[in-house]
């Protein structure tokens, strides 16, 4: 089960509250709650039995009696609904189901062509979804959202991509409106970043409230998490590593006056531009990937410094920031140990000692279905947080102002 970031319940709480407490499956009796919460034992049967009529929560067994008639344990269900989760990439889609906990159910993942534009691609992550739901026999009744992740700046608030630069097509294209149409749920979109540090953090590092997630591929991008939230900025630009102008250090091979942005110096395109200028065929990342892993030492050597490169933007980042892992990601970290070398040789070197006594600097861990796994975390943060429009139906609490104070 994927773990989630859940709030302190108070006496105040409502039934989304009262949710987070149960969403890790410990099964617990009324009077459990009663105790972990301090609200009353009525407030709590009302708010336990709201749930249940929900679907969201239901019979765990029986506790041990201490006398009389057990009680009876309560769970969170998260099988009771289901997720749409899509991952486009730059020349892939994955599409997949899970339920609540983020667990997959099932996916399909093809090779795509972002720069089709919007309708080719989203007609097929559609009737993908379309075709996994009927296959998994629930009804698009049990579809509570879909989330997007996709490979370019998206204002939040909106979830349309912004001047999209591998993205031909989409620049603010309402993509939540096109798959409303197919899908009666809200749809929520973010950056491919976003929801690959979401991803990893709930299935990796659970317990690393501030984690930063770092993808070196066909751009250079960074999802951070602070105090165990995922935080986008004001309009949802934050973590745009690529475009951090890059300034001359003593560990750099450029010369001083060189300060292109991090992109242009140690994407995979900008390695593999360095690599046909030494005369080997090197077009992509997967290109400059297969030289590293064939022990090319002109590849080793430059995907290394490299690393070097993204270790100075990161140092700041890390002195800023503090977090206690960074996680590097993406097609060139899976060249092997050179480029996440680099990286730390400059992030600790750079960085104040405060920063990083404690800091662990290691390779991704999760796999190729990490995007659509944070595409459904996106989802389920937002649906069954305490605010959601999920609870408005549920009304105001019915049990007596009397009775929910102790």
């Amino acid at each position: 089960m994927v773990e989630f970031t859940r709030p302190a319940l108070t006496r105040a709480s409502g039934v989304g509250e009262l949710l987070q407490l149960l969403r890790d499956g410990v099964p617990r009796t009324k009077a459990e709650i009663v105790e972990l919460t301090g609200l009353s034992r009525s407030t709590v049967s009302s708010r336990v039995e709201t749930l249940i009529g929900m679907g969201l929560v239901g019979p765990a067994g029986e506790a041990a009696s201490s006398g009389g008639r057990p009680p009876a344990r309560i769970a969170f269900l998260p099988s009771s609904r289901v997720v749409l989760a899509i991952d486009l990439g730059a020349t892939h889609g994955t599409v997949a189901i899970t339920d609540l906990a983020g667990t997959l159910l099932d996916h399909t993942t093809a090779t795509i062509d972002i720069a089709e534009g919007p309708g080719p691609v989203l007609d097929w992550a559609t009737e993908t979804g379309l075709e996994l739901l009927a296959a998994s026999g629930r009804p698009e009744s049990d579809l509570i959202g879909v989330g997007v992740g996709v490979p370019g700046p998206v204002e939040h608030e909106t979830g349309r991509p912004i001047n999209p630069p591998i993205m031909p097509g989409w620049d603010r294209f309402d993509i939540p409106a096109r798959l409303r149409a197919a899908f009666d749920v809200p749809v929520l979109v973010d950056n491919d970043v976003n929801i690959l540090a979401l991803g990893e953090h709930a299935t990796v590092w659970p317990d690393a409230d501030d984690l930063v997630f770092v993808k070196v591929s066909t751009g250079i991008g960074a999802g951070i998490v602070s105090s165990g939230m995922l935080q986008r900025g004001a309009q949802g630009s934050a973590g745009d590593l690529g475009h951090v102008h890059v300034p001359w250090h003593p560990g750099t091979a450029r010369a001083a006056d060189d300060d292109r942005d991090l992109e242009g110096i140690a994407s995979g395109p900008a390695i593999a531009a360095l690599l046909r200028e030494r005369g080997l065929p090197a077009e992509s990342s997967t290109d400059v990937v297969s030289l590293v892993r064939q022990g090319n030492r002109e590849a080793l050597d430059l995907v290394r410094q490299a690393g070097r490169e993204i270790g100075a933007v990161l140092a700041s980042l890390v002195n800023l920031l503090n977090p206690s892992v960074i996680v590097i990601g993406g097609s060139i970290a899976r060249a092997g140990e050179q480029l996440i070398a680099g990286i730390r040789e400059t992030v600790y070197r750079r960085s104040i000692p405060l920063a990083t006594q404690h800091l662990t600097i290691v390779e991704s861990r999760s796999d190729e279905t990490a995007g659509v796994t944070g595409a459904a975390i996106l989802v389920i943060q937002d649906a069954l947080s305490p605010a959601s429009s999920t609870w408005s139906a549920v009304g105001p609490d019915p049990t007596p102002a009397a009775a929910r104070a102790d």
